[in-house]
C-alpha cells in the first residue's frame, strides 16, 4: 500500500509541474513573468531606426513616402540576452506587409510586429466655414474652393484633414485671410508637401451642380465625384441645393446650364417614386421652369432624366418607364467594357473626341473591365406594351423628344428636347453605362469617355 500511495504522489507531482510548464498563456508566457527575457530592445532597417512599443509589442519604422520598401535589410537587432530570434541581422526582409519577429528564450516565446509607416504628408479633404469643399487636385497640389459671393473672403475657417502623425501650417480651424491664394504645408518626419488654396466666390455661376442636400458634402459619393468634375473643369460653376433654387439665395440670371445628377441605391422608377423620393426638387419646379422659359439648359442625368416632365417639357407629360438600380455597396463588376450605341447620331455633339472601339464606330464605351458598376438605369422601351410607343416616331410624336443612343435591345437611353421658341435646351443621358464612381479603382481608359462626353454636353448647351 505504501508503495501505490508513493507512485501516486509521484504522478501528481508530475501532473502539476507538466501543467506548470504549458500554462504560459496564449503567447507561451508563463505566469513567472518571463516577458522581460523575451524582447525586442533595438531594431533597424536599412538606415531607419524602429520605434519599440512594448506594451503593444510593434515596432513601427518610418520611411519616406517613395521609398522601396520591398528588400529591407535588417541593419540591427538587439534582443534580450540568451534569447535567439526567427530574424537576425543581414536578413532581407519585404515590408510591403508587416512581419513577425519571434523572440524565443527557453522554452517561451512572444511574437513581435514590425511594419513600415511612410511619413506621408498629404491634405485629405478641406472645407471651408463648415459647408464648402475643396476639389483637391492631387498631381498639381491645388485646392479650389468655390462659394457664395455674400461670404466674406477676408475672414473664411478652413477644416483641414491630413496625413496622420503630420503638422500643417497654417492651422485647421484658423480663420485667415482668402483674398488671395494661401499656402499650405504638410509636414510629416521626412515628408513635406505644400498646397495652393484658391478660394473663389461666384456671384453669378455659369453653370450650378444641383443637389437634394443643403451642401455639397452631403451628397452620396456617385453624384459627388461628377460634381467635383464639374467644379475642376467648369469654370464659374457652382453646387446649389434645390431649397437655394426655390427660395431664390442663388442668382441664376448669368447661368447656362443647370446640372443634376441623381443617383437612389435600387433606382427610382416612374412619375409617383420621383416624386415620392426627391420632393425637394419638385418643390423648386417652379423656379426651375421659370429658367428654362427664359432660356436656360439642363443637363438631366441618371434619375434626374424624370424631372423634365415637372418643367413642363414633356408633350404627354411622361418619365422614363423602365428603370432600376443596384447598390453602391455592391455594385457589380464589370467583366469586359459597357457600352451603348449611337447608331445614326455619331454627329451629335456629344459624342465628338470620344475614344472608340476599333471596328466598333457607333458603340460608345464608359467603362473597363473590373469596374463596378450599379447599372443604374432610366430608359425608354419602345412597344405597344411599354406606354403605347408602338414605334420610335410615335415616341417622338408624343413625347417631344429625340433619340440619340440607345442599348442593346434598342431602348432610348439618351435624349434631348431641342430648344423651341425662348426655351432652353435639355439634354437627358439615362444609360446605366453613365457612371462616374466606382467601389474598386480601376486604371481607366474608356471610362475617361464619361468626363469627355460631359464636357461635350456642356459645351453643346452653353455655346448653342
Amino acid at each position: 500500500m505504501v508503495i501505490m500511495k508513493t507512485k501516486i504522489i509521484t504522478f501528481f507531482v508530475a501532473l502539476i509541474a507538466l501543467l506548470a510548464l504549458g500554462s504560459c498563456s496564449s503567447d507561451n508566457v508563463s505566469d513567472l513573468q518571463l516577458d522581460g527575457h523575451c524582447s525586442v530592445e533595438n531594431i533597424k532597417l536599412d538606415d531607419y531606426q524602429g520605434i519599440v512599443d512594448k506594451t503593444s509589442r510593434t515596432i513601427t519604422v518610418r520611411v519616406p513616402e517613395t521609398y522601396d520598401v520591398t528588400n529591407m535589410t535588417v541593419s540591427k537587432l538587439s534582443i534580450s540576452q540568451g534569447a535567439i530570434s526567427n530574424i537576425k541581422e543581414g536578413d532581407k526582409l519585404n515590408m510591403i506587409a508587416p512581419q513577425v519577429i519571434r523572440i524565443k528564450n527557453g522554452d517561451v516565446y512572444l511574437d513581435w510586429t514590425v511594419k513600415v509607416m511612410r511619413d506621408e504628408a498629404k491634405i485629405t479633404s478641406f472645407k471651408i466655414n463648415g459647408i464648402y469643399n475643396g476639389v483637391i487636385d492631387e498631381a498639381n497640389k491645388t485646392i479650389s474652393v468655390y462659394v457664395p459671393n455674400s461670404l466674406n473672403l477676408h475672414s473664411l475657417t478652413p477644416s483641414i484633414t491630413f496625413s496622420a502623425n503630420a503638422s500643417i501650417s497654417p492651422g485647421s480651424g484658423v480663420a485667415t485671410d482668402f483674398t488671395n491664394p494661401v499656402v499650405y504645408t504638410v509636414t510629416n518626419n521626412t515628408a513635406t508637401a505644400s498646397y495652393t488654396v484658391t478660394v473663389t466666390a461666384i456671384g453669378k455661376p455659369k453653370a450650378v451642380f444641383v443637389g437634394l442636400p443643403a451642401t455639397m458634402n452631403e451628397l452620396n459619393i456617385e453624384e459627388l465625384t461628377a460634381c467635383k468634375w464639374m467644379l475642376q473643369n467648369i469654370p464659374n460653376s457652382l453646387y446649389v441645393s434645390f431649397s437655394d433654387i426655390k427660395n431664390g439665395t442663388i442668382d441664376l440670371s448669368e447661368c447656362k446650364v443647370i446640372w443634376w445628377h441623381y443617383h437612389k441605391d435600387g433606382g427610382v422608377d416612374g412619375k409617383e417614386a420621383f416624386e415620392r423620393a426627391a420632393p425637394e426638387a419638385v418643390n423648386a419646379a417652379v423656379a426651375l421652369r421659370d429658367y428654362y422659359n427664359n432660356g436656360g439648359s439642363f443637363l438631366f442625368t441618371r434619375y434626374a432624366t424624370n424631372m423634365p416632365a415637372e418643367l413642363g417639357a414633356v408633350a404627354n407629360n411622361a418619365t422614363p418607364n423602365n428603370c432600376w438600380g443596384g447598390k453602391e455597396a455592391d455594385a457589380e463588376k464589370v467583366n469586359s467594357p459597357w457600352s451603348f450605341f449611337i447608331q445614326g447620331h455619331t454627329n451629335h455633339p456629344l459624342f465628338q473626341g470620344l475614344i472608340m472601339k476599333t471596328g466598333e464606330p457607333n458603340a460608345v464605351y464608359t467603362c473597363d473591365a473590373g469596374y463596378r458598376i450599379t447599372n443604374s438605369t432610366a430608359q425608354w422601351h419602345i412597344g405597344a406594351d411599354w406606354g403605347g410607343y408602338a414605334d420610335y416616331n410615335k415616341w417622338r410624336t408624343e413625347t417631344g423628344a429625340q433619340d440619340i443612343a440607345y442599348g442593346g435591345d434598342g431602348a432610348i437611353v439618351a435624349w434631348e428636347f431641342p430648344a423651341t421658341g425662348s426655351k432652353g435646351k435639355i439634354l437627358c443621358i439615362g444609360s446605366g453605362c453613365y457612371d462616374w464612381y466606382s467601389i474598386d479603382e480601376v486604371p481607366s481608359h474608356y471610362h475617361d469617355n464619361i468626363g469627355k462626353m460631359t464636357m461635350n454636353a456642356f459645351n453643346y448647351l452653353m455655346n448653342n
